[in-house]
């Protein structure tokens, strides 16, 4: 249950969906921004014909799960880098990753290595080929596999408490860049006041560290001087290691209020963040309210348009003429079973009368199915039949018109009082009655008559 549904490693800010399953945050919007309409990855792996609206993904859908949350953070862990043996709860975690002294590091001066962080300065001082020393004095670049430590290098570089010099800098030396503020104390790195601006804000952790190795060192010399002050070591030489100490010691200090500088910007952007995010979440939320508004406003119109598609098409005297275009295919539709058969607008015996219409069976219903064309007439529930006489008693006739004008087919039958078709509808129509055999099919299709023109035929129904 810690796991998140698309990464399925521990959830980071877990979200729980409408379907219950859980989400990390990152997780949930990035597939809701590259998935439309994004289903539940879960919901589909456990039973694909139980999908729902609810396994529709969305963040505004989702909802933050403040206990799993909890729990996760209350988790034992320990540290699976080898050689470490810390253990903790899970949100004491991300500290131990960025301190941890057996994770793996790149150096910092881009020789390409892995090295533990503890043994940084080791490889610093013995392994590493971009790391070099610098000459107080005119900056010239000494690899540090030359040599280490207060001893002499060659014949040509020395080495006075870690700060080397060369011969050539008794005589003339230029430089033509600056050097890194810790180059004291083992930090090679030369180039602009950009660059160095930029170096010294990427490598804080290197010159923490290096600045340690020094501070120890500094510290073994003070003491050996210490003892031997009465003796080998001049009071001069005393005051000079103290007083590069408290060099030190503020250099370190200045390090300190540029991580907690550097702190701080990083809070700021993640608050700046934060921000934006919810800033993004708002206008989504918005898109999404105008998605539905629109979506609305689209089923309103498609009911006006009806509604004036049906008032074009309504007749108020008892007479309606029904145009049917694409006879063919609907033919063929009805053959096949697609479509079983077809409804007539509705149309009215008079302004306030009976409310019927016409369905037609283009392949032919009951007696008729597959030999003739049938009609039939329906009454509908209409809006006045509370004043109207029941049942319905108007002679009923219909007529299928030949487009050359020269042989109409022609029905006509009066309703069954006793039928349920003309008792007033309890529904909104009742069952349909008429000629299920109209008209045979042969005689539809003849080129001898006009019934169907350029895929077109028309039905006349008239009630007296």
């Amino acid at each position: 249950k810690y796991l998140c549904s698309n990464c399925n490693n521990i959830l980071k800010k877990a979200l729980q969906t409408l379907c219950g399953h859980r989400y990390c945050s990152a997780c949930l919007t990035w597939i809701v921004r590259n998935n439309k309409n994004a289903i539940c990855q879960k919901c589909k792996e456990e039973d694909p014909n139980t999908l729902s609206e609810e396994s529709l993904l969305a963040e505004e859908r989702a909802f933050g799960d403040a206990a799993i949350n909890k729990e996760i953070s209350e988790l034992k862990v320990h540290c699976v880098t080898p050689g470490c043996s810390w253990s903790g709860i899970m949100k004491d975690f991300e500290e131990h990753q960025s301190l941890c002294e057996y994770a793996l590091i790149p150096c910092h001066t881009g020789c390409g290595h892995m090295v533990m962080r503890k043994r940084l300065a080791d490889h610093l001082e013995n392994g590493c080929a971009n790391n070099v020393m610098v000459c107080q004095q005119c900056q010239r670049s000494l690899p540090s596999t030359e040599g280490q430590g207060n001893k002499t290098i060659t014949s040509n570089w020395y080495l006075i408490i870690s700060s080397p010099f060369c011969q050539q800098s008794l005589s003339t030396c230029s430089a033509n860049k600056d050097g890194c503020r810790f180059s004291e104390v083992g930090c090679s790195f030369r180039g602009s006041k950009e660059k160095l601006k930029e170096h010294e804000k990427s490598a804080v952790g290197a010159h923490m560290l290096l600045l340690l190795q020094h501070m120890r060192q500094l510290k073994g010399t003070l003491c050996s001087a210490a003892k031997a002050a009465h003796g080998v070591t001049p009071q001069a030489e005393l005051n000079k290691l103290e007083n590069k100490l408290h060099v030190f010691e503020n250099i370190v200090a200045v390090l300190n209020k540029e991580v907690e500088s550097s702190n701080m910007e990083i809070m700021a952007f993640r608050r700046q963040s934060e921000l934006d995010q919810n800033i993004i979440r708002g206008l989504e939320l918005k898109i999404a309210e105008l998605h539905r508004c629109l979506t609305q406003k689209d089923a309103g119109l498609s009911s006006l348009h009806k509604s004036l598609l049906f008032s074009e098409q309504a007749s108020y005297d008892g007479i309606f003429l029904w145009k049917i275009t694409d006879v063919g295919r609907k033919l063929q539709d009805s053959v096949t079973g697609r479509t079983v058969g077809l409804y007539s607008p509705a149309f009215y015996t008079a302004k306030y009368g009976y409310k019927v219409c016409l369905r037609v069976y283009l392949n032919g219903d009951g007696t008729g199915k597959g030999t003739h064309l049938s009609l039939f007439f329906v009454v509908m529930k209409g809006d006045y039949d509370a004043l109207l006489p029941w049942p319905f008693r108007h002679k009923v006739t219909f007529m299928l018109l030949d487009q050359n004008n020269r042989e109409h087919v022609i029905d006509a039958f009066r309703p069954d009082l006793t039928s349920a078709s003309f008792q007033r509808p309890v529904h909104d129509m009742n069952v349909a009655s008429g000629c299920p055999m109209f008209l045979p099919l042969a005689k539809l299709q003849s080129p001898r008559y006009a019934y169907v023109k350029e895929d077109t035929l028309f039905l006349k129904c008239i009630i007296e």
